[in-house]
């Protein structure tokens, strides 16, 4: 139960409640649980650098979705996916969504345009509640960089993807790196962390900070092995 929650609150994911097992509520669909078991593999393997397993957990979360003909289901299954890849500083095009994403809801219309950075003010509510406060503030104007205190979302992957978006918009400062980076080691989550110490190394160097640069080097080489950098 505490996964299923976990996944609902982390990302848009299926619009309906896994917790609709419990107690005297009818049984979950099987695909709902097929597709929540393998978007949580996914998710796993896809943070931990293991490309070949992540594409088939997709695969497979996105078959099962499937099952059920609705748009939505598998727009956030695809949705997932790609704030995933953004918890890693990728900003490749969310894949598969043109075909899905105009008969999908509101929300899941709404998290794609946050992800792709081209989010609007009525967006902000449709949002998962993690990325809102980065949204209504990503909505004012301005373009000093914004003080987000990332210790306000408590899941971890949410709040890489917020911080994600900042860095993208050129709106994170040094402080939002380096708790994103404080984030991914402390998950151990590889590739996230060889994204944001980058970010974090190349800041260091723009600054100037030689030993800063020399000291987030080392802790680089540490990723050395990753299976991020494998096939």
């Amino acid at each position: 139960m505490s996964a299923a929650n976990r996944w609902v609150g982390l990302s848009l994911l299926l619009s309906v409640s896994l917790l609709a097992g419990c107690g005297s509520n009818p049984p979950v669909p099987d695909w709902q649980v097929q597709t929540h078991q393998s978007v949580g593999r996914a998710t796993a393997a896809e943070l931990s650098g293991h490309a070949r397993v992540a594409g088939l957990e997709w695969a497979r979360a996105e078959q099962q979705a499937a099952r059920s003909a609705l748009p939505d289901a598998v727009a956030r299954v695809r949705l997932t996916r790609c704030a995933a890849r953004r918890a890693s500083l990728d900003w490749l095009p969310c894949e598969g969504l043109d075909g899905v994403l105009p008969d999908a809801s509101g929300s899941a219309q709404a998290y794609a345009r946050y992800l792709g950075g081209t989010g609007l003010p009525g967006d902000v509510t449709q949002l998962p509640p993690a990325q809102q406060a980065v949204a209504r503030a990503l909505a004012q104007p301005g373009a000093e960089p914004l003080r987000w205190d990332a210790a306000s979302v408590a899941d971890p992957l949410s709040r890489l993807v917020a911080a994600s978006v900042l860095v993208r918009a050129g709106r994170a400062d040094a402080g939002v790196v380096a708790q994103a980076v404080d984030t991914a080691s402390a998950q151990g989550w590889t590739r996230p962390l060889l994204a944001w110490l980058t970010l974090q190394r190349q800041q260091a160097q723009a600054a100037g900070n030689t030993v800063e640069a020399q000291r987030l080097e080392r802790r680089l080489q540490l990723l050395a092995p990753s299976p991020t950098q494998s096939p």
